[in-house]
């Protein structure tokens, strides 16, 4: 249990710390360059899924916040049954943690943030707590996004199909630490998907 609950504490602090440092000093769409061409910080705000996903309309958002809660509980009663069990893997424990680190980081923004923070344009940064009031309400917040690795940018051959004659990016989504969270932790369980649940 200590296991998981250390890797749950440093993942939610990595994320928010990242993601309310950007709000409260970055304008939307700010972009500042770490490494060479293809590292940046670029702050976009999501009102979807992971890596810039989407689901539609304002009832498809609520939707994405109460499933991401019900998501949450389901992986928590899940992790909190793997910690009663003596045979199960630290890295399974670390793997589960991960993702439910990473979901409970998102469902912050989700739940919280539009309440907490005035909206943020390309020409004003975001307010924590203002008078105004926040740029939503309740369950209508948006998912703070700022990794962005662009590692690759060309133009695709004309031959391609569909894409041919268009820029492409790679890599081209904006995510954020909870976004990873999750994607290592399914990584991990994918890949030691044997190790973990032999004789768990």
């Amino acid at each position: 249990m200590r296991l998981s609950l250390i890797t749950i504490f440093l993942v939610l602090f990595a994320d928010q710390a990242t993601k309310i440092w950007v709000k409260l000093n970055m304008a939307y769409g700010e972009s500042y360059r770490v490494i060479g061409d293809w590292f940046y910080i670029h702050f976009i705000e999501n009102p979807g899924m992971a890596f810039g996903l989407e689901i539609g309309g304002d009832y498809g958002k609520i939707f994405l916040s109460v499933f991401r809660i019900i998501s949450v509980i389901v992986i928590g009663w899940y992790l909190w049954k793997l910690t009663k069990k003596t045979s199960t893997k630290p890295g399974l424990l670390v793997s589960v943690s991960l993702i439910l680190s990473g979901a409970l980081g998102n469902i912050i923004d989700s739940v919280f943030y539009g309440i907490i923070f005035t909206k943020s344009t390309p020409f004003q940064v975001a307010e924590l707590m203002s008078n105004e009031g926040g740029y939503s309400s309740f369950l209508r917040g948006k998912v703070v996004d700022m990794i962005y690795f662009p590692m690759v940018e060309t133009i695709l051959p004309t031959w391609v199909p569909i894409w041919g004659g268009k820029l492409f990016t790679f890599f081209d989504p904006v995510f954020n630490i909870a976004d990873m969270a999750i994607s290592v932790g399914i990584g991990m369980m994918v890949l030691f998907q044997k190790r973990y649940y032999a004789a768990a």
